[in-house]
């Protein structure tokens, strides 16, 4: 599927992952709408990224709000052909810590945020992606979702986290064959560790430290490297129904 003209929505596109990704689809002629929380990042965004580009704040938990999303790409650039689901959360906390259980509460809102609120957003840009016109391969939409090397070798704390990355990789295949008939593709990237304000907060030692554990290239990966392989899911139409580590060959230890 072609970038130029066709309508983008990026969920947490505000920042890290996905804001490279808004960078890098309106360097290419697509028009973004950033569904984000962050207002004042979100705000920013737009003015750098200029006419094509608009942001609208969004629970991507909360069906009314991603549908409001939704509705604003519909209304101002046609309706979103192409999805990227990069909002997510990843507060660590162990089942059995020092002082008490894992508060059920805390699992809750990472199952919620992270794979409910990408499926809410998948879920409502395939409606409207099924109504587009097919372009001369059959396609009418592309939908990337981000799950994480932590569903496949998630560490100590990391249950809710990597349960929620691993539904998402979980529900890919069976998207991309139930949405194959409308001409939709889905795919899923799993990022390893990247420079995204998720680690901003490390002092640069440990973030040295990270970078390191990457047998090569040993460093953090950077955003622009997530959004271009999103450039590429997009363009190239056998990539589907697959999880893909963009993660530099690491294997996360136990902690």
């Amino acid at each position: 599927m072609q970038i130029a003209d066709h309508s983008v929505v990026i969920t947490g596109g505000a920042s890290g992952l996905g804001a490279a990704t808004a960078r890098q689809l309106v360097g290419r002629g697509a028009k973004v709408v950033i569904a984000d929380l962050n207002k004042d990042v979100g705000h920013a965004l737009v003015t750098e990224l200029g006419e094509y580009a608009m942001f609208v704040e969004t629970d991507i938990t909360n069906a009314i709000a991603m549908a409001a999303a939704v509705d604003v790409s519909a209304k101002h650039y046609g309706g979103p052909q192409i999805l990227v689901c990069c909002a997510g959360v990843a507060t660590p906390g162990k089942l059995l810590g020092k002082e008490s259980v894992l508060p059920l509460e805390h699992f809750n809102h990472i199952i919620q945020v992270n794979l409910i609120g990408t499926f809410n957003a998948a879920r409502l840009c395939a409606e409207r992606m099924a109504q587009h016109e097919a372009n001369d391969e059959g396609e009418r939409g592309v939908i990337v979702m981000t799950a994480s090397v932590a569903a496949f070798d998630g560490q100590i704390g990391q249950a809710a986290y990597s349960a929620s990355k691993a539904g998402i990789a979980g529900m890919t295949l069976p998207i991309a064959r139930e949405l194959a008939r409308h001409g939709i593709r889905a795919m899923s990237i799993a990022p390893g560790i990247f420079d995204t304000p998720m680690l901003a907060g490390l002092p640069e030692k440990a973030r040295a430290s990270l970078g390191a554990q990457v047998p090569f290239p040993s460093r953090l990966g950077r955003p622009e490297e997530y959004a271009a392989l999103v450039q590429h899911i997009i363009e190239n139409p056998m990539l589907n129904g697959e999880v893909i580590r963009l993660d530099g060959a690491i294997r996360m230890a136990p902690r």
